[in-house]
């Protein structure tokens, strides 16, 4: 049995592998053994050819998420072991990879009608009959969330519908009705797999999102963005009633893991720096944007802020600003919510010189700072693993200059609650053992909170000064 984890702004969960049947020769005899065994290896490697009739790169991931948090970083080892390819009968025309731990994906190869009443794309050429359903979101491990995808068919028969709306152009399938309004996951289960499948599969070509669970609200909030990756119009999979014709349809997304984007894995080598320029491109058309229009005398630093009773609050911020100001900083306290506008925060973010921030989905708005700008994740007590995975290795991967405040036991509220050498403040990973229970995780992520020591912090706030001087110095804004 393997298991996964669960992360707030990050989530894993552990997940049980299939079993294989083996099947027993009890009375065969030693040469009908070794035919039967050469047969079972070549008919291993034909299968592993079908596998490639599909253009999709394989990829290792890890996971995240069971609202909002950690859940258990060990036995990662299991994901390395992708599933069995899903036979295609009529592999020409309908293909399906399914070989991948966190998502599968789905080809119509040649022209396709779309019933969105029934979400079903049929074959528009005759064909054998044959039908394969999917579930476009990239977290199939996770059975939570995945009940609530919605299953996309595609059917070879019986006859393709009457086709009402015409497009010249391939149609790309996705769902976002996992973990919507999390912050966090639009990126790392959408956006990114989203960069990676169109660079995949569809590099310089127009085609057509067709996106199920998209309410109006989360339409307008990423508008800016959707329309980087297609000037067509959207297809709201479980809005609309007319027949849609495709030249072809791919059902699906890819995914390469937490935050990352595989160079190795793109047949095209694009790596998170070029999905860091798509964001530019969408809300910024390849401008920096100084908030005064001014040069700055003094470096911008956005002090992220969190509230209310999701833990990892700042309990001494005001104290926390009035230090960074005494050391040079112009600060703005940044406390983003639903209906924060993308295209004001990107050029708030944008024009900052650093960014400083606890652990949380906010600090995804990280992928708005330019390369080369400081941005410090402060660390809770346990959360070490989650921090590098949900942050540090994106803020890295895009070029920023990233730094940890990793909190000390005297930091923590949980301090106030358990003795100094209880085993939760002195060891944190013995105390939530290997499969991070719902009770350690509520502990280190929804009750704890952090107040720094401003001596500390002012110490180490000098480095943070100094590297974001450096930087606008260099006459970035």
């Amino acid at each position: 049995m393997g298991k996964m984890v669960a992360i707030e702004g990050c989530q894993d969960k552990y997940i049980s592998r299939g079993s294989m049947k083996r099947n027993n020769l009890a009375s065969a005899s030693m040469v009908t053994a070794c035919f039967v065994f050469i047969v079972f290896v070549f008919a291993l490697e034909s299968n592993l050819s079908i596998v490639s009739k599909i253009n999709v790169s394989r990829s290792i991931t890890h996971q995240d998420k069971k609202r909002l948090e950690l859940k258990s970083a060990s036995k990662w080892g299991s994901l390395l072991l992708p599933q069995g390819p899903s036979p295609n009968p009529q592999g020409s025309q309908i293909s399906c990879d399914r070989s991948h731990q966190n998502y599968d994906i789905c080809s119509v190869n040649g022209p396709t009608t779309l019933d969105p009443t029934t979400s079903t794309f049929f074959l528009v050429d005759p064909a054998p009959a044959l039908a394969e359903k999917i579930r476009p979101y990239p977290r199939k491990w996770e059975n939570y969330v995945m009940q609530r995808i919605e299953e996309v068919t595609i059917s070879s028969g019986p006859s393709s519908p009457k086709c009402e709306v015409q497009h010249n152009v391939p149609a790309l399938v996705f769902s976002v009705g996992g973990y919507t309004g999390n912050f966090w996951h639009e990126f790392n289960d959408g956006f990114i797999p989203l960069f990676i499948t169109v660079h995949s599969i569809f590099p310089n070509q127009e085609i057509v999102l067709v996106i199920d669970k998209a309410r109006g609200w989360w339409i307008s909030k990423y508008a800016d963005l959707l329309h980087a990756f297609s000037k067509q119009p959207i297809i709201l999979l479980d809005n609309d009633t007319a027949t849609h014709c495709f030249t072809s349809a791919t059902i699906g997304l890819i995914s390469h893991g937490f935050m990352t984007v595989d160079p190795t894995l793109m047949p095209n080598s694009k790596t998170f720096v070029h999905f860091r320029g798509l964001l530019d491109e969408a809300y910024s058309h390849g401008r920096i944007r100084n908030r005064n229009n001014s040069p700055s005398t003094r470096p911008r630093l956005m002090l992220m802020s969190r509230r209310g009773g999701l833990g990892r609050v700042i309990l001494n911020q005001v104290e926390v600003k009035r230090v960074a100001e005494d050391m040079g900083f112009e600060v703005t306290v940044f406390e983003p919510t639903a209906k924060t506008s993308l295209r004001q925060a990107y050029a708030l973010i944008n024009s900052s010189h650093a960014m400083f921030g606890v652990h949380g989905a906010a600090l995804t708005h990280s992928l708005f700072l330019r390369p080369g700008s400081v941005f410090v994740q402060v660390v809770p007590l346990g959360l070490e693993w989650v921090a590098e995975v949900c942050f540090g290795t994106s803020a890295k991967a895009m070029g920023l200059d990233y730094m940890e405040y990793k909190i000390n036991a005297e930091e923590s509220s949980l301090i106030e609650k358990y003795n100094k050498n209880d085993t939760v403040i002195k060891d944190p990973v013995a105390f939530r053992g290997k499969d991070w229970p719902d009770a350690a995780m509520n502990i280190y992520l929804k009750e704890q909170n952090v107040k720094l020591d401003l001596f500390r912090f002012r110490e180490y706030l000098k480095k943070v000064y100094k590297k974001a001087k450096r930087f606008m110095d260099k006459g970035e804004g």
